[in-house]
């Protein structure tokens, strides 16, 4: 995973009614963009120091969409 200063995390639940989360990626400390990243978090306005998992993804603009998936 790599990534630049600007861009997004996105990460997926791993349920089906799980939160999306997306955030601006504020700092990459190493020049080959590599994790960890920091992050600021559209849903909760927290900045975090993050080493994403297979479930997250890095994308050049914000997500189109965060939801939640629910079966109500």
């Amino acid at each position: 995973m790599h990534a630049a200063v600007g861009n997004w995390l996105v990460v997926r639940g791993r349920l089906l009614d799980q939160l999306v989360r997306a955030g601006e990626i504020l700092e990459v400390p190493h020049p080959d963009g590599s994790p960890p990243y920091v992050v600021h978090w559209l849903d909760d306005e927290r900045t975090s120091v993050v080493f994403p998992g297979s479930d997250a993804v890095v994308t050049t603009g914000p997500p189109s969409r965060v939801s939640t998936y629910s079966n109500s």
